[in-house]
């Protein structure tokens, strides 16, 4: 723990004071677009990413290094002691979670937990491959895109309950959204004429 403090500490201050103030005028703003659940969703994903963007990104004096096979990194993060076992897998666990809790709150085609998987995998791949690609001291892992993902499916089960609540009124969500229109009120096409 006391590495990643000492890594991330300014990240981990800058997001704590900035980032409420920040998320709050982001939602203000959206909230006029979309409406408010659909801002909620859209901020905490970005303020909810955007921190762990951040940590991901920073270069560390190391050679960058990958390891593509699965469950092999976990024995090294767990005996490393609880503070590195705690940093590496809690801090995988919320890499994506903000992307799994919202996504399906915010776009009714990824309320299932398969697509988020599905997401989070692809969006940690990419990720693992940019820190390798850009060389910038990390250790590009499958551990990572697996715990990443379980991570952000676990967030998206938390959400589940919120999936289908219907738009508040007042609000309108926008035309590609399954709740634009009511169940069992959309014409069905007369094929008799």
């Amino acid at each position: 723990m006391g590495a990643a403090w000492r890594d991330h500490g300014v990240t981990i201050v800058v997001a704590l004071v900035l980032l409420p103030a920040a998320s709050f005028l982001a939602y203000r703003w959206r909230r006029r677009r979309s409406g408010r659940r659909y801002a909620i969703a859209e901020v905490g994903m970005v303020a909810g990413s955007l921190p762990w963007a951040v940590m991901l990104f920073t270069p560390q004096a190391a050679p960058r290094s990958v390891d593509l096979v699965p469950l092999h990194d976990l024995p090294s993060w767990v005996s490393g002691g609880p503070g590195t076992a705690a940093a590496q897998i809690v801090g995988n666990l919320l890499v994506l979670a903000a992307l799994g809790f919202f996504l399906p709150l915010r776009f009714d085609s990824f309320a299932s937990l398969w697509r988020v998987a599905v997401v989070a995998a692809v969006a940690s791949g990419v990720v693992e491959a940019l820190q390798w690609v850009l060389a910038i001291g990390r250790v590009s892992s499958a551990d990572d895109v697996l715990i990443n993902t379980v991570g952000a499916v676990v967030a998206a089960a938390a959400s589940r309950r919120w999936w289908a609540c219907p738009v508040p009124a007042g609000e309108i969500p926008p035309p590609h959204s399954r709740q634009s229109v009511p169940p069992g009120t959309a014409e069905v096409p007369d094929h008799a004429a």
